[in-house]
């Protein structure tokens, strides 16, 4: 719940000044990634496109404060439902569009954009959901939360990303014994159009985005008459400066509403399902994260000869050498541009700071969590990114079957912070 603004808020912030050196900073590190993605383009044009699609989406994800985990986590801890619906509305808007997408492929007799999201359900997928839940509650993020973490000077999100990329290769490492076990034979591979139609499928999927959206509204009403709903106030220099009564376009106050104030939940939900629609019409996949995460883990280990990664199932016509890996793979670029985005939302909000005040106790926590989110995410074929939002609005019935589970995780791994203290 967003608290009001008082008149004595207003005076103290009617003097508020740009950081000039964080906003030039900010403003040098975009044109060079821009350059950058200009000269990749001209060799490969895909490879510049995820660059800044990353970028975009980054930059969104810091300044709306938009994620995945907290749609479990702030509704739980604080009662506030806010970012639960907006996810809902994410997934809808992201759909309705999905649906015409995939409906004028059939028609047409091509290739569906977005059908590689289509995996089997199963129990594997449920064991890896809630392991994955648990472990972004002790990391403080989900995959896409510790990318934008790692952009706002997060220390804690450097040793979750390192661990998570470890996670991610022992997971890859073990898949085939996960395949072959009866766990992953208990589920089904299933494209709900192939059962209920297209419009059928946007049909359910909608009254389901709309039953969690009631049910957390609910909640939050449930927690209010209890009264135990927690005030969750924006920070007092992302809120919006009071109206100045000779107001000037070329000002700190102008500056302040374009690049500092902080944007509401819906409004990041709605340029989110913007760039997840324009990445998935250029490219024809849709958004991932944590496939990355093993691509990178592999060729590190590989070429500094710590393990031979060519005889494993996975790495199969996927071992490049690092410097392909990380300026040439197109989901490496992508996760690359959106630590940059937030990177620079920060330096643009005059916020970014380096943090590393934890102890060695919040390091083993911090490792445990990134091992948890890699493994999960390997052995269920996806992190909340790929798995769940790819694909549910990719019409794939193992969305539906990661979204409870993860919310499970999420849960237990609340319980599990509070009651071993772990900062994040």
């Amino acid at each position: 719940m967003i608290k009001q603004q008082s008149s004595t808020h207003s005076k103290l912030r009617s003097d508020y000044k740009i950081n000039a050196t964080q906003m030039f900073t900010g403003i040098i590190i975009l044109l060079g990634v821009m350059a950058f993605a200009k000269l990749k383009y001209q060799s490969n044009s895909m490879s510049g496109f995820q660059l800044i699609i990353g970028l975009a989406m980054g930059y969104i994800l810091q300044r709306s404060r938009f994620g995945f985990a907290g749609g479990v986590r702030r509704i739980y801890i604080t009662g506030d439902s806010s970012l639960t619906k907006a996810l809902m509305i994410l997934f809808s808007i992201t759909i309705i569009i999905t649906t015409a997408i995939h409906y004028s492929a059939f028609i047409n007799g091509t290739d569906i954009p977005g059908i590689k999201s289509v995996v089997p359900a199963n129990i594997v997928t449920v064991l890896g959901a809630i392991l994955f839940g648990i472990g972004m509650m002790f990391g403080g993020g989900c995959a896409s939360g510790t990318l934008t973490d790692l952009g706002e000077g997060e220390g804690r999100a450097f040793i979750v990303l390192i661990f998570f990329i470890i996670g991610s290769l022992i997971g890859v490492n073990n898949l085939p014994w996960w395949q072959e076990s009866v766990f992953y034979k208990m589920g089904t591979t299933l494209y709900l159009p192939d059962v209920f139609g297209y419009m059928g499928s946007l049909l359910i999927s909608l009254l389901g985005f709309l039953i969690i959206y009631i049910l957390a509204k609910k909640y939050e009403n449930k927690r209010k008459n209890e009264d135990t709903v927690l005030n969750v106030d924006y920070e007092e220099w992302e809120k919006a400066l009071p109206e100045q009564k000779n107001y000037k376009i070329f000002s700190a106050e102008t500056y302040h509403k374009f690049f500092v104030e902080r944007w509401s939940f819906y409004k990041g939900a709605v340029l989110f399902s913007a760039m997840f629609i324009v990445l998935l019409i250029v490219s024809g996949s849709s958004w991932g994260v944590t496939t990355t995460f093993a691509k990178w883990g592999g060729s590190i280990a590989h070429s500094l000869g710590i393990v031979d990664i060519s005889t494993w199932p996975w790495f199969e016509g996927k071992i490049e050498p690092m410097s392909k890996v990380f300026f040439e793979d197109g989901g490496s670029l992508r996760n690359i541009g959106l630590i940059l985005g937030a990177l620079v939302s920060a330096l643009l909000a005059g916020r970014f700071s380096l943090k590393f005040k934890f102890t060695m106790r919040d390091i083993i926590y911090y490792a445990i969590a990134g091992l948890m989110m890699g493994y999960g995410a390997r052995i269920a074929l996806g992190c909340n990114a790929g798995a769940l939002y790819s694909g549910i609005v990719n019409f794939s019935l193992s969305g539906w079957v990661y979204l409870p589970s993860i919310t499970i995780g999420g849960i237990i791994g609340i319980k599990l912070v509070k009651k071993l203290k772990i900062n994040c």
